[in-house]
C-alpha cells in the first residue's frame, strides 16, 4: 500500500519520451499488482484468463505496457521481492482479511446487477504461479530480473544509488525512504485513465520525483522523513499514529528532530520496535548479485508462451514483437550494439 506523502511532495510531469535513454529499476510486485487490479471486465470486474481458466491480466499488462516503455527507449529493470522481514507478516495477514472482505462485497454487487469493478480490484492475489510466468515472460522479452533478498523497492532504490540504474520506478512512495535517489511514478498507467465511480478521464503522465529536491523542500532529512512515514503508517505500522498525516506529521518531525524525541509526544501502541522500523528502512537487506544484460527478443518461445500456452491474439503478439525488434534496430534505439550494452 506505501506510504501517503503524496500531498507534500514536490513532483515534476514529463512526457514518457524524456525518460528515452534510461535505465530505469522497477518494483516488480507493485507493477503487477496494478495490472491485476486494473486490466478486468469494467462491470463485472473479472481478470483476464485463458481456455484453461488462468488468469492472463498480469501477462497482458507485463507484455504490452513494457513493450511500450521499450518502444521509446526506455531499459526496463524488473525488481522481485524476497522475503519479507518478520514484522510485516501481520500486515499481510491483515491485508488477506481486507481481501476476503472485498471478495465478499464483489459477490453481492454481481448478483444486485451493479457495476462490480471496484470491488474486484481490492480482491487481486499475486500467486507463485504468476511471479514465476511474470519472470519467464520478461526474460523472453530479453528484460533483465532481479531477485531482491526482501523488498524490492529496497533493492531497486540500491541500483538507483550506486547508479547502475538511472531511478527506482514504483507507485509508493516507500522507495524514497528507502534512498532512492529519484522515484518514477505512474510509469506504466501513462495516457488517459477513467476515476473511479466517475465517467471522467484524465491524462496520466509520469511523475519524476527527486529525493534531494524533496527533502530540501520540506526541511528535512532523510532520516526525518523516515519518521514522517512511520507517524503516517508504513508497510510495517499500518494506519500510524491516529490523527497524524502527512502535514501534522512534518511538523511534529521538524520540531523534535529525532525518533526519540518524537515517541516523548506520540502514543505508540504498535507490536513492533519503531527503532526497528526506522533501521530497516536505513539498512535494508540488499544484494549485489545481478546483472544488468538486455538480450535480443526469443520469437518462436515468446509467441508459443503468449499465444500457444495462454491463447493472447498471434496477430497483435507478432505486431508488438517485431516493433520491438524494428525499435531496437532503428529509430529510438540508434543500434543494436548501443542497445544491448550494459
Amino acid at each position: 500500500m506505501g506510504i501517503n506523502l503524496g500531498e507534500i511532495i514536490p513532483r515534476k510531469e514529463v512526457e514518457l519520451e524524456h525518460l528515452a535513454g534510461k535505465k530505469i529499476a522497477i518494483d516488480a510486485y507493485n507493477q503487477i499488482y496494478q495490472f491485476l487490479s486494473t486490466i478486468r471486465d469494467r462491470m463485472t470486474g473479472e481478470t483476464l484468463r485463458d481456455s484453461k481458466g488462468r488468469i492472463t491480466s498480469h501477462l497482458s499488462g507485463l507484455f504490452y505496457r513494457t513493450a511500450k516503455l521499450i518502444e521509446v527507449g526506455i531499459k526496463p529493470v524488473f525488481v522481485f521481492d524476497g522475503e519479507p522481514p518478520e514484522f510485516k507478516k501481520k500486515t499481510l495477514e491483515e491485508r488477506e482479511k481486507m481481501k476476503e472482505e472485498a471478495e465478499k462485497k464483489w459477490k453481492e454487487a454481481l448478483e444486485a446487477g451493479e457495476e462490480a469493478k471496484i470491488y474486484a480490484q481490492a480482491t487481486a492475489k499475486l500467486t507463485d504461479e504468476m511471479v514465476e510466468e511474470s519472470k519467464k515472460l520478461l526474460k523472453l522479452m530479453g528484460i533483465p530480473v532481479v531477485q531482491a533478498p526482501s523488498e524490492g523497492e529496497a533493492q531497486a532504490a540500491y541500483m538507483a544509488l550506486k547508479k547502475d540504474v538511472y531511478a527506482s520506478a514504483s507507485q509508493d512512495y516507500d522507495s524514497l525512504l528507502f534512498g532512492s535517489p529519484i522515484l518514477i511514478r505512474n510509469l506504466s498507467i501513462v495516457g488517459k485513465r477513467k476515476l473511479p465511480r466517475k465517467e471522467v478521464y484524465v491524462e496520466i503522465k509520469p511523475e519524476v520525483i527527486e529525493l534531494e529536491n524533496v527533502l530540501k523542500n520540506l526541511g528535512i532529512t532523510r532520516e526525518q522523513l523516515i519518521i514522517m512515514g512511520i507517524l503516517i503508517g508504513t508497510d510495517y505500522n499500518p494506519g500510524g499514529i491516529k490523527g497524524y498525516g502527512p502535514k501534522k506529521a512534518l511538523e511534529l518531525v521538524k520540531k523534535a528532530k529525532s525518533l526519540e524525541n518524537v515517541l516523548k509526544v506520540v502514543k505508540w501502541e504498535f507490536d513492533i520496535d519503531p527503532k526497528e522500523i526506522l533501521e530497516f528502512f536505513l539498512n535494508p537487506p540488499v544484494s549485489d548479485n545481478y546483472k544488468l544484460e538486455w538480450k535480443p527478443v526469443k520469437k518462436e518461445e515468446l509467441i508459443k508462451f503468449m499465444v500457444d500456452e495462454h491463447d493472447f491474439s498471434l496477430e497483435r503478439v507478432t505486431k508488438v514483437i517485431n516493433n520491438l525488434e524494428k525499435s531496437f534496430r532503428s529509430g529510438t534505439q540508434s543500434s543494436l550494439a548501443g542497445w544491448f550494452k550494459k
